[in-house]
C-alpha cells in the first residue's frame, strides 16, 4: 500500500489545544508590533468591547432626558459632542449607542457563522441536499442585502430581536457558500477516504476531519461580517426600521442630526467618525487574518520575505 503524506496545513488542528492558542498568540503580537495600523486597529476594537460592557457606567448624564432648554448646544467643556435638538448629551448617547452597534454586530456574526457553517458542510457533503440548499442560497443572493433586510423587518416588525434575526438571515448565505466551497474540495482529499473507508460515520468525518479545515476562512469571513451588520444596523436604525429612536444607536443618532445638520453637524458628525473608525479597524483586522490564514498567500509572503533579505 503507498503511503501519502498529509499537507501539514490539514493536519495543524491534530496539535493540543494549548500549544495551538500559545503559538497563534505568539504570531498575533509579533504581527501588532511589526503592523502599527493593525495595533490601531485593535486598540479601537478593544474600545468599543470596554464601551459595549461599561458605557451606561461611563455615562456622565441621564443620557435619556430631555431638555429643550439646552437643545442644540454646540461642543464645549460640559458637553463634548455638543446637545442634540432634544437636549441631550451626544456624548453620552455615542458611548451608550456603542453597546447596541456592538451587540447587534457580534450577535448577527457569532449567529450566521454557526448556522453558514453547519448548513455548508451538510451542503457540500451531500450531493442531494446540495441541490436543494443551494437553490434556497442563491435566491437569497440574489437580493441586496440591505432590501432583503428591509423587507423581513417589514414583515416581522421593527426592533433590535427582528433586526439581528434579518441581519443573520441575509449573512448566512454568502458563508454557506463558501464553506460548501472549501468542502467540495476536501470531501476527495486522501484523509477524508481513508476515514470513511476505516468506517467512520458522516458526522465524525465532517466535525473531526472537515470542519477544522473550513474554520480559516469562516474565521476571516467572520470579520468582514461583523462589520457589515455594524453597518447595516446602523443603516436601519437610520431609515427608522431598526432599534427604536428612544434607544441610543449610531444609525438613529445620525438620523435625528441630519434635519438640523446646516446649524448643528456634530449631532450627526461624532457617531459618524465612530462608526466610521470601527468598520474600518475590522476589516483591516480581517485583512491581518485573511493574510495569516491563508497558507499559499503566506507562502508567497514568506517566499518574498526571504527574497529581499528580511528574514532573521
Amino acid at each position: 500500500m503507498a503511503i501519502t503524506t498529509l499537507d501539514p496545513d490539514q493536519i495543524s488542528f491534530a496539535r493540543p489545544v494549548s500549544e495551538r492558542l500559545a503559538e497563534s498568540s505568539r504570531l498575533a503580537l509579533a504581527r501588532l508590533r511589526q503592523d502599527p495600523t493593525l495595533a490601531v486597529s485593535a486598540a479601537i476594537l478593544l474600545v468599543g468591547l470596554f464601551l459595549t460592557a461599561f458605557a451606561p457606567l461611563l455615562a456622565r448624564t441621564e443620557y435619556t432626558r430631555v431638555d429643550p432648554f439646552f437643545r442644540l448646544l454646540p461642543p464645549s467643556a460640559e458637553h463634548w459632542f455638543g446637545t442634540d435638538d432634544a437636549g441631550r448629551d451626544v456624548f453620552d448617547r455615542v458611548l451608550v449607542g456603542t453597546r447596541i452597534s456592538f451587540f447587534v454586530g457580534f450577535s448577527v456574526t457569532l449567529l450566521s457563522s454557526v448556522i453558514g457553517t453547519l448548513v455548508g458542510l451538510i451542503a457540500g457533503y451531500n450531493r442531494l441536499l446540495d441541490n436543494i440548499i443551494m437553490r434556497f442560497v442563491d435566491a437569497m443572493l440574489a437580493f441586496p442585502t440591505i432590501l432583503l433586510a428591509l423587507a423581513l423587518i417589514a414583515l416581522w416588525g421593527p426592533g433590535l430581536p427582528n433586526v439581528i434575526l434579518a441581519l443573520t438571515v441575509t449573512g448566512t448565505a454568502s458563508k454557506v457558500r463558501l464553506v460548501r466551497g472549501q468542502v467540495l474540495s476536501l470531501r476527495e482529499s486522501t484523509y477524508v477516504e481513508a476515514s470513511r473507508v476505516a468506517g467512520a460515520s458522516t458526522v465524525r468525518i465532517l466535525l473531526t476531519h472537515v470542519m477544522p479545515n473550513t474554520l480559516g476562512i469562516v474565521i476571516v469571513l467572520a470579520t468582514f461580517t461583523l462589520a457589515s451588520s455594524i453597518l447595516a444596523e446602523a443603516g436601519l436604525s437610520f431609515l427608522g426600521a431598526g432599534v427604536p429612536s428612544h434607544i441610543p444607536s449610531w444609525g438613529n443618532i445620525i438620523a435625528n442630526g441630519q434635519r438640523h445638520v446646516q446649524v448643528s453637524f456634530w449631532v450627526s458628525f461624532f457617531p459618524g467618525i465612530f462608526l466610521t473608525l470601527t468598520v474600518l479597524a475590522v476589516v483591516l483586522i480581517g485583512d491581518a487574518l485573511r493574510d495569516h490564514l491563508d497558507p499559499k498567500l503566506r507562502g508567497r509572503l514568506e517566499s518574498s520575505q526571504i527574497s529581499t533579505g528580511k528574514t532573521e
